[in-house]
C-alpha cells in the first residue's frame, strides 16, 4: 500500500518544475472565481483512481470523471475530528479537476453538498472551513510571478518559485495542515532541489558531485529509495559522464565517479556496457563506410543491393543486429547523427 502511494505521488511529480513554472505564469486575465488551471491538471492522475462509495452522489462528478472511481473519504480520529493527509487534499482535488466544466459556484457547492451528506461536526466544520482556505490558496498561486535576474537553467530558479509557494501555504495553513496537505510531495521537491544545486555547482568535481548525489539520496524514506534509485542514478551517471567527456576527463575518472555514485560492482558491469557499445560503434561506423563505397561506386542498383546484403551479413550475424543496424543505415543516408547509446 505504502508503495502505491509512493507511486501516486511520484505521478503526480515527475514534472514537479514544469507544473510550479505554468503555476507561476501571468494571470492578468483571470476572473474572480477562476482557480489557474495548471495546478488541476497536475492531479487528474489522482483523481482518475479515487473512490466514491456512496451512490447517491452519483450526480457530483463532472462529464469527463462519469467513469472514475472516486476516492472521497476523510481520516478522522476518535473524537471525530479531521486527521489532515493525503486523502484530504486528493479529496479537495477531485472536485477542482471538474473546473472548466464546471464554475468554481458550481464546485463550491457540489463539494459542501457531499460533505454535509457525509460528515457530522466536529469534522464537517473543520473540513468545510480547511476547503474555503485551500480554494484561496489554489487561487492564489495563479497570482504568483516567476522569478525575474535568474536563468530558467539555474537552480536558484526553481528554488525561488519553491520557496514563493512555501511561503503563501502559510498565509493559508498551519504547520500541521501543511505537514498533512503537502510534505509526501515536499520531500521529493526539496531532494530534487537539493539534486540539482549539487549538478550545477562548478566548484564540485564530477566524483565529488557523485559522494554528494549519493549521500542526499540515502537520506530519502526508504520506501522512496527504492522508487527512484533506477530513475535518478541512471540520469546522475548521463549527466556527470557528459560532463566529464565534455572537459576531455580520463577514464579514470569516469571510473571513480561510477564507484562513488553506484558502487564498484555496478561499475564493473558499467565498464562491460562500455565496451559492448564501444564494439557495436566500430562495427556500425566500419561498415557504413564500406556501404558507402558500394552506394558510390558504378555497378548496378541489383549489384548493389546485393553487395550490400553480403556486406550486412559478414558485419551482422543475428537477425536482431541486421534489423538494428537498418535504422542506423536509414539515419546515416539523411545525413543525421547516428544513435549511438553514450
Amino acid at each position: 500500500m505504502q508503495k502505491y502511494k509512493i507511486w501516486i505521488i511520484l505521478a503526480l511529480v515527475v514534472l514537479c518544475f514544469i507544473s510550479l513554472m505554468l503555476w507561476l505564469s501571468p494571470q492578468n486575465e483571470r476572473q474572480a472565481e477562476t482557480v489557474s488551471p495548471s495546478p488541476l491538471s497536475e492531479l487528474r492522475t489522482t483523481a482518475s483512481t479515487m473512490t466514491l462509495n456512496n451512490p447517491a452522489n452519483a450526480a457530483f462528478p463532472s462529464a469527463s470523471q462519469q467513469d472514475t472511481e472516486i476516492n472521497c473519504q476523510m481520516q478522522l480520529d476518535a473524537s471525530n475530528r479531521l486527521t489532515v493527509n493525503e486523502q484530504t487534499r486528493n479529496c479537495f482535488e477531485y472536485f477542482i479537476t471538474q473546473f472548466g466544466e464546471k464554475n468554481l459556484e458550481q464546485i463550491q457547492q457540489d463539494f459542501k453538498a457531499y460533505i454535509r451528506q457525509n460528515h457530522k461536526e466536529p469534522a464537517l466544520s473543520q473540513i468545510l472551513d480547511l476547503w474555503d482556505r485551500y480554494i484561496k490558496y489554489r487561487q492564489g498561486l495563479g497570482q504568483l510571478t516567476a522569478p525575474t535576474g535568474l536563468d530558467q537553467e539555474d537552480p536558484a530558479y526553481y528554488r525561488s518559485i519553491y520557496s514563493s509557494t512555501q511561503n503563501l501555504r502559510k498565509q493559508y495553513f498551519s504547520n500541521y495542515e501543511i505537514e498533512g496537505l503537502f510534505g509526501t510531495e515536499d520531500t521529493y521537491h526539496e531532494y530534487t532541489l537539493d539534486r540539482m544545486a549539487v549538478l550545477a555547482d562548478k566548484s564540485l568535481t564530477e566524483t565529488e558531485k557523485a559522494q554528494k548525489l549519493k549521500a542526499l539520496f540515502q537520506q530519502l524514506p526508504q520506501d522512496w529509495q527504492e522508487n527512484l534509485e533506477q530513475l535518478n542514478k541512471l540520469e546522475d551517471l548521463r549527466k556527470l559522464t557528459e560532463d566529464i567527456k565534455a572537459r576531455g576527463g580520463s577514464r579514470d575518472e569516469i571510473r571513480q565517479m561510477r564507484i562513488n555514485l553506484v558502487g564498484p560492482e555496478a561499475t564493473q558491469r558499467l565498464e562491460q556496457l562500455d565496451v559492448q557499445r564501444s564494439d557495436w560503434k566500430n562495427r556500425v561506423t566500419g561498415y557504413l563506410d564500406e556501404r558507402d563505397q558500394i552506394t558510390q561506386s558504378s555497378m548496378s542498383d541489383t549489384a548493389k543491393q546485393q553487395a550490400i546484403a553480403q556486406l550486412r551479413s559478414k558485419h551482422f550475424n543475428t537477425p536482431q543486429e541486421q534489423l538494428r543496424v537498418e535504422t542506423f543505415e536509414q539515419v546515416h543516408d539523411q545525413g543525421a547523427k547516428l544513435p549511438f547509446a553514450d
